[in-house]
């Protein structure tokens, strides 16, 4: 006997078309260089402007500016997770993949990108949970093995290179980023030229961990 659940036709979900994926692909890119360049309150025309859209694209694309923010901290995530996959994969010495790593993310402007993060942001939403574990399992692991390989120093954890890179990266107040970049591969560079094995010091206080700076981020 033929069920009712057998004849019923398949209702297939059309596939977005690919200039409306450039599209939102080109406003995110935008949003975020934006966002580094100005905060997150930068006008929508601006946005669209430098998107190279009209204003009608990004509302219907981004109807919030809350779901526009949360696009972009998922795409900065996302891409700092591959920065991760590819040093790892590219670099046979722990500590180079992990000097590699430290440069990429810093170009991702992740200190000028932070403040996005706010008490109006889903910080519930499972999309952004699960990038932020991909992205914190991928970091622990960068870790993990320049330490099991006595590259990197003992004292350290994750929670200590992602502050630095956090710090290195936020503009100080009244200077705009491009100004920025002259000094950051600098002083990240002595900052990892301190964490290299073996160490020359003896840190006060214990390692950062990941749960340090997770801080007030609701649990999955």
């Amino acid at each position: 006997m033929t069920t009712e659940a057998e004849t019923a036709p398949v209702r297939r979900v059309p596939r977005p078309r690919a200039d409306a994926l450039r599209n939102r692909e080109r406003i995110v890119t935008a949003a975020r260089e934006m966002f580094v360049e100005f905060g997150p309150q930068v006008p929508y025309d601006e946005i669209a402007r430098r998107a190279g859209v009209g204003n009608a694209t990004l509302y219907r694309n981004f109807p919030e500016r809350s779901d526009l923010v949360h696009e972009v901290v998922l795409s900065v995530m996302s891409r700092i997770t591959d920065l991760v996959e590819e040093a790892v994969a590219e670099e046979h010495d722990t500590f180079a993949a992990l000097r590699r790593f430290t440069h990429a993310a810093a170009d991702e402007r992740i200190g000028a990108l932070c403040p996005m993060i706010d008490g109006a942001f889903a910080q519930d939403h499972p999309e952004l949970h699960a990038e932020r574990d991909r992205l914190e399992q991928a970091v622990q692991g960068l870790v993990d093995r320049a330490q099991q390989a006595g590259r990197l120093r003992a004292d350290v954890g994750v929670g200590d290179l992602m502050v630095a890179v956090s710090q290195l990266t936020r503009p100080l107040p009244g200077t705009a980023c491009p100004n920025m970049d002259r000094f950051v591969h600098r002083h990240l560079q002595l900052f990892l030229d301190g964490l290299e094995a073996p160490a020359r010091s003896v840190l006060p206080g214990s390692a950062a961990t990941l749960e340090d700076l997770r801080g007030d981020w609701p649990q999955a």
